[in-house]
């Protein structure tokens, strides 16, 4: 067993896309650690073995476990004592650590037992689509996913486009032209940013309204992570109000909930009025 030069928990950003953008004190610490915890243990050794290859790093020979959203509170129990005792470094499959992964467990027990942890500079995919945007001012919401489906997708998507700030978005490649179907449907006239496969070989922006981007997403290749940044509503912009959700041609149940969001009156109340009608 690898004996650590000191005992803490380290939370290390790994690229996004090309395999440069690792930092060397991150290769230093993957070298000491004792333990890694991952989102995905295979994703974690294939880019290990890459930068083994690539750089001046040398493979570690020790524990690999998995950590994520499905298994994060048990393993959190099983490995308790060795955030104290080792070296331990917990790596999500790309990107910034804690943001959209179930690092935040890992963070909140550091914090709740006394314990030392430190989270390293890096990659972020967040900051990257922000910077290449060209919206002006630097203040945004950084809001992840969306639901995938449903009336909570619907009405937490209002939410967004009703934002005084920039909102970013996380999107799968099997449904990236849907959301901006359904931004365009809402507001056609929003500007968005969208970052395709940020520092990779097939790497691509498109910025324009949601109406234009649905035009050119007839012939783009959605393959690939996405990143959406919706520029924030402003005082010209659209407002959705409750005459234009009655015209939706959407089930009951959604336009309730978005109807309820925008009125004192409660989702049960007009789910009734609708059906009565």
């Amino acid at each position: 067993m690898v004996v650590p030069l000191y005992s803490m928990l380290t939370f290390i950003p790994t690229p996004i896309g090309n395999p440069q953008d690792i930092t060397i004190r991150a290769l230093r610490t993957f070298e000491q650690a004792t333990l890694f915890l991952c989102e995905d243990t295979r994703e974690t050794k294939r880019l290990l073995r890459l930068l083994a290859d690539r750089f001046e790093f040398s493979y570690p020979e020790v524990e690999f476990l998995s950590f994520h959203e499905h298994n994060g509170a048990s393993r959190l129990k099983e490995i308790a004592s060795r955030l104290v005792d080792e070296s331990v470094v917990y790596v999500s499959d790309a990107g910034m650590p804690v943001i959209s992964d179930p690092g935040q467990l890992l963070v909140a027990y550091c914090q709740e037992q006394g314990i030392g942890y430190d989270v390293l500079a890096g990659a972020s995919a967040v900051t990257t689509a922000y910077a290449a945007s060209g919206f002006e001012e630097g203040r945004f919401t950084f809001f992840g996913f969306l639901p995938s489906k449903g009336a909570e997708r619907s009405t937490t998507l209002v939410e967004v486009m009703n934002s005084p700030y920039h909102m970013v978005l996380y999107e799968a490649p099997h449904r990236i032209e849907k959301l901006i179907a359904e931004i365009a449907m809402i507001d056609g006239n929003r500007e968005l940013f969208c970052a395709k496969e940020l520092t990779k070989k097939f790497q691509h922006y498109y910025r324009g309204s949601a109406q234009e981007l649905l035009v050119q997403f007839e012939t783009i290749n959605t393959k690939g992570e996405w990143v959406v940044i919706l520029h924030a509503k402003s005082e010209q912009a659209k407002t959705l109000h409750v005459e234009d959700i009655l015209l939706f041609d959407i089930a009951p149940k959604i336009k309730a909930k978005l109807l309820a969001k925008l009125t004192d009156k409660s989702t049960k109340a007009w789910y009734n009025e609708l059906i009565a009608k």
